[in-house]
């Protein structure tokens, strides 16, 4: 069942190789990068994580490695420019 929202654009700055990830796991999974950022918030406030199946988790992974991303969740909130 489709649900009707009101959309806004957002200013977020991201870690660089954060966003190539999350670029080529939405390409991956053949959706915008904002309804794959959607859908992670969603699940995140639900506690319902991770909220990919294991084959995607293995494809995002895959990404991390491609991208030299060694950042974890350990980092979250730690994080300078």
């Amino acid at each position: 069942m489709a649900v009707k929202v009101e959309r806004v654009q957002t200013g977020v700055r991201m870690e660089k190789r954060l966003v190539k990830v999350l670029k080529g796991t939405a390409e991956y999974l053949d959706m915008s990068l904002g309804d794959l950022m959607e859908g992670i918030v969603l699940h995140a406030f639900e506690g319902k994580v991770p909220p990919f199946s294991e084959e995607t988790l293995g494809k995002i992974n895959a990404l991390k490695k491609v991208y030299d991303l060694d950042l974890d969740a350990s980092h979250s909130h730690k994080m300078t420019e």
